[in-house]
């Protein structure tokens, strides 16, 4: 695929692929090997054009009258979700939401790797998070000299995120997961997804909302 066809495929499709790429996983592990849009459809709750339109975008991965070969598609999708190689991880803020993401396993699964964590308070430095040493935040300019580090995850508080950005950027980190309910001013060749758990439970209230409007009339 083309740059400039990649440049055309929207956020909202780009969202679906995990979603994909989790169910076909599951068909998978259930020693299904072949699934038509229409199968898929069902189990997703996603309509069979909208699912033939998503992965078009991408190639042409189905045949008329045989359906998807599950291992290839979800080859397909791996690859491009960029899953087909590892990525190194740190965290920095290791409180109870930095230390639950530590121990996911589901991360090592899918090929992110947590290899730091850092925090300022001497309570919770020297603990463990999943496997790894919580070290100061003192140590980890150095440890970005010597370690690759592909993605960092921010679990900090909001006024101290722009402070350590520049750090990351400045040592080679190219993504950057934050948490800290801030937009970060970071360079183009850096991505930052923004992961905002207050706006997610509001979208969830606004939903609980407007079933219960529904169930009124």
């Amino acid at each position: 695929m083309s740059k400039d066809e990649n440049e055309k495929i929207s956020l909202a499709v780009v969202k679906r692929l995990p979603r994909y790429y989790r169910y076909l996983g599951d068909l998978l592990e259930h020693g299904i090997t072949r699934i038509s849009s229409g199968d898929l459809s069902k189990k997703m709750g996603v309509t069979a054009s909208q699912i033939r339109q998503d992965l078009n975008k991408f190639g042409c991965f189905g045949q008329r009258g045989y359906g998807y070969n599950v291992e290839m598609l979800y080859a397909e999708i791996k690859k491009i979700l960029g899953l087909d190689r590892e990525y190194n991880m740190i965290i920095i803020g290791a409180g109870n939401l930095g230390q639950a993401l530590a121990n996911y396993p589901n991360f090592r699964k899918r090929g992110f790797k947590f290899i730091g964590a850092f925090d300022k308070n001497p309570d919770i430095v020297g603990k463990t998070a999943g496997d790894i040493v919580i070290m100061d935040i003192s140590e980890l300019e150095p440890f970005l000299k010597e370690n690759r580090v592909d993605i960092a995850v921010l679990s900090i508080p909001k006024y101290n995120a722009p402070k350590i950005s520049p750090i990351l950027v400045e040592n080679g980190v190219r993504g950057i997961w934050n948490f800290s309910h801030i937009d970060l001013n970071t360079p183009d060749n850096v991505v930052v997804e923004n992961a905002h758990l207050t706006e997610s439970v509001m979208t969830l209230s606004y939903k609980l909302s407007e079933l219960e409007k529904n169930n009124k009339e």
